[in-house]
């Protein structure tokens, strides 16, 4: 790559690409040029995954909204734009045509409970005494989880599991339904509720959010990885049950797509 890779301090940009693939373009090249072009994606692919602190994923999209999609995290801006416009020519002009495009940043919740909240649940619900060996003891394991819980929101090790789902969010500043005019308190409490159906999917589904306020359409992007199609309905089905999406939150479109070889993923989409 062209750029020094620099581990950020507040976590990496990731850049959510959709392609369809131009088959009036492609059908024009002679098997050589196709050969060469298949190729020449596949190192620039090798390459970008190579390079330190990146990683790149690579879908079929389910659907004609795209045919392609691919899902880079890099530690700064110029990598990212480095990437994105070698991609886009990864197959030669005019053959990729983007067709959406997402840019986030990973991020730490605001709503992670302080040591102020835990030590209130040890208190009030545990019987455990402020000062306590058990209590010293409890916050240490306390903050040794929130520690490696932030580390794993900005600096996500991504999966390779079979489904992908990524969809834009936003939260509603609508009369009686505006998310900011709400005090932390009852944030906190709301995104609780909301965490707790998350947890049922655990081993199903992982998800990561992204903060996109300023760098994009929406306010956050939402990827989902698992391993069955299932997983991914059920679990976007009864979060928009959850008070925090049925009042406050507005959705963008989904883009669904499927983990394969690379080899598969061309033999399928470039037909």
């Amino acid at each position: 790559m062209d750029t020094a890779a620099v581990i950020p301090q507040k976590g990496w940009h990731v850049l959510h690409l959709f392609y369809r693939i131009e088959h009036g373009q492609w059908s024009l090249l002679t098997t050589e040029e196709k050969i060469a072009a298949k190729t020449h994606l596949s190192e620039l692919i090798q390459e970008i995954r190579a390079a330190e602190h990146t990683q790149l994923l690579i879908f079929s999209i389910v659907s004609p909204k795209a045919d392609i999609g691919f899902m880079l995290l890099a530690p700064d801006l110029h990598m990212v734009n480095s990437c994105e416009k070698r991609l886009s020519l990864g197959l030669g002009p005019d053959v990729l045509q983007a067709v959406y495009s997402f840019l986030s940043l990973t991020e730490e919740s605001e709503y992670f409970p302080s040591e102020e909240d835990y030590a209130i649940t040890l208190e009030k619900e545990q019987n455990i005494s402020v000062g306590s060996q058990e209590y010293e003891k409890a916050m240490a394991e306390f903050r040794v989880r929130m520690g490696k819980y932030a580390k794993d929101k900005l600096y996500p090790k991504l999966p390779s599991w079979e489904v992908f789902c990524f969809y834009p969010m936003s939260k509603r500043r609508q009369v009686e339904q505006n998310w900011y005019e709400l005090n932390l308190e009852m944030r906190k409490n709301l995104m609780a509720g909301h965490a707790r159906i998350g947890r049922q999917f655990h081993g199903k589904v992982l998800q990561l959010i992204t903060g996109s306020t300023g760098l994009d359409d929406a306010e956050w992007g939402v990827s989902l990885f698992a391993h069955d199609t299932y997983d991914i309905k059920e679990i976007v089905y009864r979060m928009r049950f959850d008070a925090v999406s049925a009042r406050y939150a507005d959705f963008g479109d989904f883009y669904i797509g499927l983990t394969l070889p690379l080899d598969e993923l061309f033999h399928r989409v470039l037909l």
